[in-house]
């Protein structure tokens, strides 16, 4: 199964302008420690250790090479995403790292496909950067699944996701920050409950909120990490929608008519939810997602499709390529 076309993974620079003056005390800076290492920091505080995979394409290919993938959608890290900040604040910070992300992608544009950030609180700033973005070269748009306490059915987003309707501009939605307590601080809880568990509400704000009612058809969204736990809530949800209508009955039609609305990725892990999204969303609304180069990714990636004895060739060549190539517009 080679020739993959991997939609789910992630960059970061080696090194940025000086961020303070927009991003304040907690202005992200890379803190060098090597040629192959360093770390992203938060101000004083530690976010995460990255390597070399981050940055350097060389790097990056060869890993795709030993995977089997042609093609790889290079999205931003979502903790840049800084919709805490005003929308001139993030702005400014969303054009310095797009235009580093076409650098980093810049010697292989066949194979590496670069997504850009907006400063989603800002519907009008957002579409000006998409715009500005799509002229310079970037393929898409990835998005967080919420802004502070308005989620993705919020007028402005919808206001966003029409456009890129209109542009044809396929959108990744991305969980970029968690739900957090004393009892999430173990075992990277935040990370195995809260990511799924806000994509799923992501999804269920597009359609419970009526958003998909409202938001041309010709929308290309998909959804990380398989798309949460939706698949296996689908149910909970249609008889909800029918058993409290007056409460949750405020799409216009029940939460199952809008499979086909959205597209979610692979990276599930697991044959037996790989199983269930197929039989929930359609093999043709699953794209190869790697979450590259981070620890929680797939390695090899598309492993788990190439083992599930369920697929057929046909299943296999539309989730691994053929689903992907319409997403983004190959064909």
């Amino acid at each position: 199964m080679d020739g993959l076309i991997d939609v789910h993974s992630h960059y970061v620079p080696r090194g940025w302008p000086d961020l303070t003056a927009d991003g304040g005390a907690e202005a992200p800076w890379l803190k060098v420690e090597s040629e192959l290492d360093a770390v992203v920091m938060m101000g004083t505080r530690e976010f995460r250790r990255v390597q070399a995979n981050c940055w350097d394409a060389e790097t990056r290919l060869a890993d795709m090479d030993s995977d089997g993938v042609q093609l790889q959608v290079v999205s931003p890290t979502p903790a840049f995403f800084n919709y805490g900040r005003t929308a001139e604040q993030a702005g400014r910070i969303a054009r310095v790292f797009n235009d580093l992300a076409l650098e980093i992608v810049a010697p292989a544009p066949d194979r590496l496909l670069p997504f850009c950030q907006v400063p989603l609180q800002d519907p009008d700033l957002a579409c000006r950067e998409l715009e500005r973005c799509i002229a310079n070269g970037h393929r898409g748009v990835e998005i967080g699944n919420h802004i502070g306490d308005r989620d993705l059915d919020s007028a402005g987003v919808v206001t966003f996701l029409q456009h890129c309707a209109a542009l044809d501009t396929p959108v990744f939605v991305h969980p970029w920050d968690m739900p957090n307590s004393p009892r999430l601080d173990r075992w990277m809880a935040r990370w195995l409950t809260g990511m799924p568990a806000e994509t799923h509400l992501s999804i269920l704000a597009l359609i419970l909120g009526g958003a998909f009612d409202r938001i041309d058809e010709r929308l290309k969204i998909c959804f990380a990490h398989g798309g949460g736990s939706f698949a296996f809530w689908l149910g909970r949800m249609e008889n909800a929608w029918h058993g409290r209508h007056d409460v949750i009955g405020t799409s216009e039609f029940p939460p199952s008519n809008y499979i086909g609305r959205f597209h979610v990725d692979s990276v599930v892990f697991d044959e037996r939810a790989l199983r269930l999204l197929v039989d929930t969303v359609g093999a043709d609304r699953i794209l190869i997602g790697s979450d590259y180069p981070y620890p929680l990714g797939e390695r090899p990636v598309g492993e788990v499709v190439r083992k599930s004895d369920f697929l057929d060739d046909t299943a296999r060549h539309l989730i691994g390529r053929a689903n992907a190539e319409r997403f983004l517009g190959l064909t």
